[in-house]
């Protein structure tokens, strides 16, 4: 005599509860759309006045003088540009070194205290940033001013000539015009240790995640440590180490007040790779709030719409980066 076995009978699906959960997933999503859009909308309106006023010769002109009423943008962006891509420049090789030295050779006991301290950076504070360059930094690059003064009076001479003429050179380009310590060469080095742990970060955990069969395979055939890196581990990974350069990018286009606190805030052209300038966050930072009159807070929100649109042409171009790096079999 066989007996029958009974299973419990299975909850019908609620499809009363998908659809909730569907609606409010829906919802979110607007909201995030909705609140692009308006973003858009409202920088747009508030920048009328300006590009009426100014029209693309906002992007061109290089004077910024609220007295005057003139305004223009290229100075900035210029700041902007050069201050994020140099600092990106010196930070990726420092961060990938650092991820490579984590994942593949560092002991764990070691790996898992310096992954700490990495990905620490990213926590501290802006403002943070700023006091610990004017009080760190600084210092030291006057020194280093100081120095390069006392010992090259002869060019020091030739440059203020050539400056006054409104001519430069490749020798005065690296010679300060006075030993301040502010200016955009310490803009660039505090952006370049602010941006540092989101390459590294992501480097690191892409690094990780190679299947280590790839590695098995190369080390089969007889290859070095450094070219399993090289041949096996780098080029699986260049998608996620590019998305983390493009993130760490986004961060530098947008840093606002450790910039605006040690590059001296002078909406020009730097003569040289130590004199003072500005960038578009830092110029929104400091004249927002004093800014009156309607053509000037116009022409400020501006700003802000041009270092938005470049935000996000800046993620978009990540992403056709990535998808083009991307492996095809993990796409």
């Amino acid at each position: 005599m066989t007996t029958r076995l009974t299973l419990p009978k299975r909850p019908l699906p609620n499809s009363k509860g998908d659809g909730v959960f569907r609606t409010v997933i829906i919802g979110l999503s607007l909201v995030i759309i909705a609140v692009f859009l308006l973003s858009v909308y409202l920088l747009g309106r508030d920048s009328i006045p300006a590009l009426q006023q100014f029209g693309l010769s906002f992007l061109s002109q290089t004077v910024w003088n609220p007295v005057t009423k003139q305004f223009g943008a290229a100075s900035l962006i210029a700041g902007t540009l050069i201050t994020s891509f140099v600092a990106l420049l010196i930070s990726v090789p420092l961060a990938l070194a650092s991820a490579i030295f984590v994942a593949e050779y560092a002991p764990k006991w070691l790996a898992n205290p310096v992954s700490y301290l990495v990905e620490l950076l990213a926590a501290v504070p802006s403002v943070v940033y700023g006091l610990w360059a004017l009080f760190a930094l600084k210092p030291l690059i006057q020194k280093f001013q100081l120095f390069l003064y006392t010992s090259n009076p002869d060019l020091v001479t030739q440059c203020s000539t050539l400056r006054g003429e409104g001519r430069n050179s490749v020798a005065c380009f690296f010679m300060p015009e006075a030993p301040v310590g502010l200016g955009l060469m310490l803009a660039i080095i505090i952006l370049t240790i602010m941006i540092l742990p989101y390459t590294a970060s992501v480097a690191r955990d892409v690094i990780r995640l190679v299947p280590s069969d790839q590695r098995e395979a190369m080390y089969a055939l007889g290859a070095t440590k450094w070219e399993v890196i090289r041949g096996a581990i780098l080029p699986f990974a260049r998608a996620g180490i590019t998305g983390g350069i493009i993130l760490a990018l986004g961060r530098a286009l947008g840093e606002t007040l450790a910039v605006a606190m040690v590059i001296g805030n002078v909406p020009e052209f730097a003569s040289n790779i130590w004199g003072s300038t500005a960038t578009m966050a830092s110029m929104i930072a400091l004249q927002f709030g004093d800014a009156q009159e309607a053509l000037h807070r116009s022409s400020i929100i501006t700003l802000g719409l041009l270092l938005f649109f470049v935000s996000v042409i800046v993620n978009y171009s990540a992403r056709l980066i990535i998808a083009r790096l991307t492996p095809q079999g993990i796409k």
